[in-house]
């Protein structure tokens, strides 16, 4: 099943989907495993610089997966250039891999996404994407890492 926009929305009204797991760990224990950017932007809900990060322009087969639990988030296949500096996708690999949340921060209204599984910050969701979805995942490259197949 492909997510519309209007998925995404009953999701920050109603609920996210379920989980296949749960992980969670202290503040200390995530600082433990992760560098301090991926600590400031998955756990504090940071941004990386457009057109910083490493993912940005790799377009390589494989599984982008949480830098924190590991969890799969987004397919290669369904990655596009957006032209924003974060890399972006159309479709989470699984409808339960990502949580939405509304975010009012920053005097704007968008739709914050973050791992289903360990509450990471993985960036925003915006209804300016390509058919036939017209989803743009825009991540943060440093809350992911590329599993290549």
């Amino acid at each position: 099943m492909e997510l519309t926009w209007k998925d995404i929305i009953n999701f920050t009204v109603v609920g996210n989907p379920e989980p296949e797991r749960r992980v969670e760990k202290t503040e200390e224990e995530w600082k433990k495993i992760l560098t301090p950017s991926q600590f400031r932007i998955t756990r504090q809900k940071g941004t990386e610089s457009p057109h910083s990060g490493a993912l940005c322009s790799i377009y390589e087969a494989g599984k982008y997966n949480c830098i924190c639990c590991n969890t799969p988030l987004f397919d290669s296949s369904i990655k596009f250039e957006s032209g924003t500096g974060w890399p972006s996708f159309t479709q989470p690999i699984t409808k339960n891999a990502i949580k939405y949340k509304r975010d009012s921060s920053f005097g704007m209204v968008r739709v914050e996404v973050m791992c289903n599984t360990c509450d990471a910050h993985l960036g925003h969701i915006f209804p300016d994407g390509p058919e036939p979805s017209g989803l743009r995942y825009c991540i943060n490259s440093e809350s992911m890492k590329l599993v290549k197949s």
